[in-house]
């Protein structure tokens, strides 16, 4: 019982830890380059030509891997009842393929996205 109560601090204590070092360090580099006599434009991280904004993309992905999932539900559904297929079998192994070839797609459509922009 007691050990539920423990584990939780613990993880976010984890996550602040990593959190923590990534920031100090990060501005010990800076501070270095800066007494170095770094150019400071090197810290502003300009916007790419032709990309895509992140909200397009993540939208993007969300939707087909929901919509792979979506489908891999109901072609498990048709394996197992008409075909014969265990379940345990037919759902797992339809839900990764089809939301796996829904990231793919994304993925690729991303890619043409990023090139008409």
């Amino acid at each position: 019982m007691g050990s539920e109560v423990i584990i939780i601090p613990i993880i976010f204590g984890v996550i602040l830890a990593i959190a923590y070092l990534y920031y100090s360090t990060r501005n010990k580099e800076r501070l270095a380059l800066i007494e170095k006599g770094a150019d400071a434009s090197i810290f502003v991280r300009g916007k790419r030509e032709g990309a895509a904004p992140f909200w397009k993309i993540v939208i993007l992905n969300l939707s087909l891997l929901l919509m792979g999932i979506g489908v891999a539900i109901f072609v498990a559904s048709i394996l197992s009842y008409n075909l014969g297929v265990d379940e345990e079998v037919a759902y797992p192994g339809t839900i990764f393929l089809l939301a796996g070839v829904g990231l793919m797609v994304g993925f690729n459509m991303t890619k043409k996205l990023e090139k008409e922009d």
